[in-house]
């Protein structure tokens, strides 16, 4: 295993993002992830489909350390981040959106998105008040901006319709320049212009950032990634291209029907 930062620097360069190796997840005797194998490229951009209870979310507490894997290996850009807790594999570029949204709705949008910045930089303990020409700042209204969310950079986040309230959590899962992010359901909820809007700022994201996104409505995890994984009942059941998968019998029948709807996997 990598020790030295150059030793990491040398793995990652010629590794996978993620490498996942029989990962399995136990809940007493209840096997909610089965030998999970998979393997994402640096930049790739992966949809994880299934109905409810397949295992989707489950599978981004292991890769997140949220809730380790019983069994099984997983490697960040090449280093075995298996037992590490979710800050460590956060200081090395991973980035998750949750289903629940934790924002602070008390503050404004760019305080937000600032303090996120904040919180991932080394100077993330100092009482210094920032000042406005702070880098962080520029860092923090670069951000607003990619998530087409200047307008209303200065309100409260409890003043933002659902949709944009989404929109700031992907600004904020890109602070402190991310090399992957683990998007949990970003379209939950969102109305039919939100939702273009969504497919607009993930297909313009910066090329080097992969991602994986879990999501029950097809049409935008089809239309924002290259590759996709099927899972059913915590065991990959199919990958291939969009365009295989939604063509696919065995996944029409057993998920489009139920594809489109809302709740846990």
């Amino acid at each position: 295993m990598p020790t030295t930062v150059a030793e990491r620097l040398s793995a990652a360069g010629t590794a996978n993002a993620l490498d996942l190796r029989g990962v399995t997840r136990m809940f007493g005797a209840l096997a909610a992830l089965v030998d999970i194998t998979l393997s994402v490229r640096p930049g790739e951009r992966r949809a994880v489909l299934g109905s409810n209870g397949a295992g989707k979310t489950t599978l981004f507490n292991c890769i997140t350390g949220d809730f380790p894997p019983t069994s099984g290996i997983i490697r960040f850009f090449g280093e075995d981040v298996t037992s590490f807790p979710p800050h460590e594999r956060i200081r090395r570029g991973l980035r998750r959106t949750y289903q629940i949204s934790a924002l602070f709705t008390g503050l404004a949008v760019i305080d937000n998105v600032y303090l996120a910045c904040r919180g991932v930089s080394r100077g993330r303990f100092s009482l210094i008040r920032p000042r406005r020409d702070d880098g962080l700042m520029q860092s923090a209204l670069d951000l607003v901006d990619a998530v087409h969310l200047t307008d209303v950079k200065d309100r409260l986040v409890s003043e933002l319709s659902y949709g944009q309230q989404r929109q700031l959590e992907v600004a904020l899962a890109l602070a402190g320049a991310p090399r992957f992010i683990l998007f949990d359901e970003p379209a939950a909820g969102l109305s039919p212009t939100e939702r273009r809007e969504l497919v607009e700022i993930l297909t313009s994201l910066p090329k080097h950032i992969g991602y994986i996104i879990i999501e029950h409505d097809m049409d935008v995890a089809l239309r924002v990634v290259e590759s996709v994984t099927m899972m059913h009942n915590g065991r990959i059941f199919k990958e291939g291209r969009p365009e295989e998968i939604e063509s696919d019998p065995e996944v029409q029948e057993l998920y489009l029907g139920g594809a489109h709807g809302g709740g846990h996997g």
